[in-house]
This record gives C-alpha cells, sequence and structure tokens, in this order.
C-alpha cells in the first residue's frame, strides 16, 4: 500500500478491563485523520485466563462470545464490540490485522496420559532419561461454546510437545512419542530444533490439527471480515504449513489478503530464507532493524550511524520488510525486552516513516501510552498510566509521510554521526520531496544537490527544531542542517 502505516493497537500492559474494543471504535476516525490505513490488533478470541494477552490461546472459535475460562468477554471486550470496532475502523477506510497464534494451545480442559521422553531444553534433538508415559491438560473440550462454529476436540496426538508432567511434578521440554510423531523440520535451527515455543505445541505434521486450523482460518476472514493477519512465531511453525494455510485462507476469500509474520531473529539470512521457503506470501518485520535501532540507542554517540542500515531487511528486501521501533515484544519487563531509549525514538521514526521502502509500524505504547506496574509501599501493586513523550512528533512525522514522502530515494550514510536521505518528489504529489537529516551527537549538516529544477527554492524545516529558511543556489544546492541528538524533516516552503 502506497505510503501505508500500520499502527499496532495494544502494548503487554493495557488493563484487562474489557474495554479496548470500545475505545478502538472512538478513536478510528482520528487514526484514519492521522493517516493510518491498518490497524493490528492483538489476539481476539479467548485465552487460558480472562486477563492473559491473548497468546496462551484457548480457543480461537470464541471472540468474547461463551462463557470459558473466566467469563464471556476477553481482555479486550466481548464479540459484539469487537465487530463494532471493525465495522468503525472499515468506515473510515482502515483495514484490520488480526493478530494470529497456531503454534500452541493453553489451558486445556482434561489431562491425558500419554508416551514421551524429555530433550534438552538447549538441545531438542538431544533426548533426557527414557521414554515414560506422563500427564498434560491436552484434551479440549470447549465446554462452554460446545460444537457451534466447530466439532472439532483437540486431544494429546493433536501436539508434538508439553512443558511438564502433571504426575511428577517435572517441568521442561516433553516430546510427544508415537506413530508418526516428531518435531517439524520446516523450523529454526535454534535450539537444534525450534519447533517447541511453550504450552501444548501444535503438531504441523498432524493433518487433523492442520486442517481444522485451515477452516478456522476461512471461517475468521469471512465471520469478521479481517483484510490480512499477523502470524505470530513463525520461526516455531513448519513454514510448508505458513504456506498453505496463507494460500487456503486467501483463496477461500477470494482477495489478496494481508500478511505480515513475526519470524524474531536478527540473522538476515533466516529472514530472507524464510520467505523464499514460503513463496514470498508474507512480509516480515524487520527485526535486525530494530535491533540497530536498540543499540545505537544504547550506545549514543559512540554508535556508527553510517551502519544503522546494516543487516536490516528492509535494505535486502524492501518488499517484504515490515519496519517497527517497538513493539510489545521489546518493551520494557516483556520477555524479549530490547526497548529503544526515548532520545532515539524520533530519530527511528523518522527514518521508517519517510524512507521509500518498508510498511512502517506505530506503536501503542510509543504513541498512546506503556502502562507501568509500581508496588505501592503496603504491598500492593499500583498500575500507572504515562502519556508518551513521543505522539507529537509523531504526528508530525506522519503529516510528512502523507504530504511529502514520495518519489525516488537518495540515502545519506556516508557519516559517522550525521545521516539521512532525500526524497526527490513525484509528479503525482506536488510540492513533494524532503530531506532528513538525523545526528546522534553533536550539530551536523550537510551539502546537498537537489539538481537545477530547485534553482532558488525556499526550503523550511518542518518538525519546528530550526525555525530558519535556506534557499538554495542556482544550481539547486544548500546547506541542510540538523541538531545535535535530534531529527530534522526539510519541504519546500510553498
Amino acid at each position: 500500500m502506497k505510503n501505508g502505516v500500520l499502527f499496532q493497537y495494544f502494548e503487554w500492559n493495557l488493563p484487562a478491563d474489557g474495554r479496548l474494543w470500545e475505545q478502538l471504535a472512538r478513536d478510528a476516525s482520528h487514526l484514519a485523520e492521522i493517516g493510518v490505513t491498518a490497524v493490528w490488533i492483538p489476539p481476539a478470541y479467548k485465552a487460558d485466563e480472562q486477563a492473559d494477552e491473548g497468546y496462551a490461546t484457548y480457543d480461537l472459535y470464541d471472540f468474547g462470545e461463551f462463557d470459558q475460562k473466566g467469563g464471556v468477554r476477553t481482555k479486550y471486550g466481548t464479540r459484539g464490540q469487537l465487530e463494532n470496532a471493525i465495522k468503525a475502523l472499515h468506515d473510515n477506510g482502515v483495514q484490520v490485522i488480526l493478530d494470529t497464534v497456531l503454534n500452541h494451545k493453553a489451558g486445556g480442559d482434561n489431562p491425558e496420559r500419554f508416551q514421551a521422553i524429555q530433550v534438552e531444553d538447549g538441545d531438542r534433538c538431544k533426548d533426557v532419561g527414557e521414554p515414560r508415559e506422563i500427564e498434560a491438560f491436552t484434551d479440549f473440550e470447549f465446554p462452554g461454546r460446545g460444537d457451534k462454529y466447530s466439532s472439532f476436540k483437540w486431544h494429546w496426538y493433536h501436539f508434538s510437545g508439553v512443558d511438564y508432567d502433571n504426575i511428577t511434578g517435572d517441568k521442561g521440554v516433553f516430546r510427544i512419542l508415537g506413530e508418526g510423531k516428531g518435531w517439524s523440520q520446516g523450523v529454526d535451527g535454534e535450539n537444534g530444533n525450534y519447533d517447541y515455543l511453550l504450552a501444548n505445541d501444535i503438531d504441523m505434521d498432524n493433518p487433523e490439527a492442520t486442517d481444522e486450523m485451515c477452516r478456522w482460518g476461512k471461517w475468521a476472514m469471512k465471520t469478521f471480515g479481517f483484510d490480512g493477519v499477523r502470524m505470530d512465531a513463525v520461526k516455531h511453525i513448519d513454514h510448508n504449513f505458513t504456506a498453505r494455510f496463507l494460500s487456503v485462507v486467501r483463496a477461500d476469500a477470494g482477495r489478496d489478503l494481508y500478511a505480515v509474520s513475526e519470524y524474531w531473529s536478527q540473522e538476515l539470512d533466516s529472514l530472507t530464507g524464510f520467505i523464499k521457503a514460503v513463496g514470498g506470501s508474507t512480509d516480515l518485520f524487520d527485526v535486525p532493524l530494530h535491533f540497530n535501532f536498540y543499540e545505537a540507542s544504547e550506545a549514543g554517540e559512540k554508535y556508527d550511524m553510517s551502519r544503522l542500515l546494516d543487516g536490516s531487511l528492509v535494505m535486502a528486501d524492501g518488499c517484504h520488510a515490515v519496519t517497527f521501533v517497538d513493539n510489545h515484544d521489546s518493551q520494557p519487563d516483556s520477555s524479549l525486552q530490547s526497548d529503544v531509549q526515548d532520545w532515539f525514538k524520533p530519530l527511528a521514526y523518522a527514518l521508517i516513516l519517510l524512507m521509500k521502502d518498508g510498511y512502517p509500524v506505530i506503536f501503542y505504547g510509543d504513541y498512546y501510552s506503556i502502562c507501568h506496574h509500581e508496588e505501592e509501599p503496603d504491598g500492593n501493586v499500583d498500575d500507572v498510566r504515562e502519556a508518551s513523550p513521543h505522539r507529537h512528533i509523531i504526528d508530525i512525522l506522519l503529516e510528512a509521510r502523507c504530504r511529502y514522502a514520495y518519489g525516488e530515494q537518495t540515502l545519506l550514510f556516508d557519516h559517522c554521526s550525521t545521516v539521512g536521505l532525500v526524497r526527490h518528489g513525484d509528479a503525482e504529489h506536488p510540492g513533494s520531496g524532503l530531506v532528513m537529516l538525523m545526528s546522534n551527537g553533536d550539530e551536523g549538516s550537510k551539502h546537498i544537490d537537489l539538481g537545477p529544477e530547485h534553482a532558488g527554492e525556499s526550503w523550511r524545516e518542518f518538525t519546528g527544531s530550526i525555525p530558519d529558511t535556506i534557499t538554495l543556489d542556482e544550481n539547486g544546492c544548500a546547506e541542510f542542517r540538523t541538531q545535535g541528538r535530534n531529527v530534522a524533516v526539510w519541504v519546500r516552503e510553498s
């Protein structure tokens, strides 16, 4: 989507008050006004408990409709409230992308016994001890929903691994044994084989299980009118299933549903290899670029800014790169915490929003707020929500993206501190084009040649960080500046 912007509309610590869908419905027109073209919503179906964020998936068919696992609603609201939010977004021309968690299930209704063997956590290909009978909650009967929408029930043979033995209380990674059982091979090679992530790991080689998930995908897209999916944890899912799922669901929908997948790895070869393995059927989040932002923010002026794009997916395959600064996994106190320091976030957002390639994401926590849990003197925990200091600059950068970020691009990553880019504008957007500079050290500048067609033009700094205007000479050249540890966006005065 040309100059599209994806908004991740949740953060890890949102209150479990069932109000997110109502909030999203009220916010739909505002999101459209600032240039958001799609909203990525969290897992919207029933988890193993009502307060769960949705990644401990219990029942994919229960979008807050049935009295299961602590109540009818999910953490975010009821099915009716979700449908109202989807309608409000669609009425404002904004797409809805569903977070889709197909790697595992949690919160089984009854225990089952089966043969399994424990494996080493650091090498899932190495067995520990001997095969034995263990017990785990792998029977999913969905008593609150019954057979509505699907009569399928999950049992131990639909899974490849679990993380505990209910008989002995032992915790670890247990590979389930049986005919045709084993770890999937089309997964990341970390830990020997990274099929198993958590909870009851779904066996992607079991046709009953994979057929049911494909049936669910078709039902969900048709029932709610989602415009695409965010595929969770694909490094742990056989890539053959991911490709099949997207193909089947798109064919049934009769439209080109969007897909972006989470492959949490800094290894560029792993990302490009996955894209090739699934035939380019999904975009991927640019995790290497996120870590470049993280490292740059930690190192300050010691970081070589000329390397900021090195090893990134957006430089290797811009058509499949979804660029982001932070998300729910990287935010403070999350399992993969690697949050970009506040001082660097305006620089990072300027890059992903103004560069030519990549599909940029705005994180809820950066635009609105992140909730912090603080312990009171009496031992109780109080949720403290602070307004984001970044909303103002993100709004400015979104406006710059909508008005000026068009045309061909020249990258200016040729200095250890001051770097940037030029967007040269196009005929479809009169007055478009911009110069973006940023510095992680002292004030910096670059002598930039925009061409004789720009001779004599007056340019101004769009974010308000520099009050002066500059005039290009007879050749269309000028010295463009940025303040230290800041970003500057220059556009034509008219």
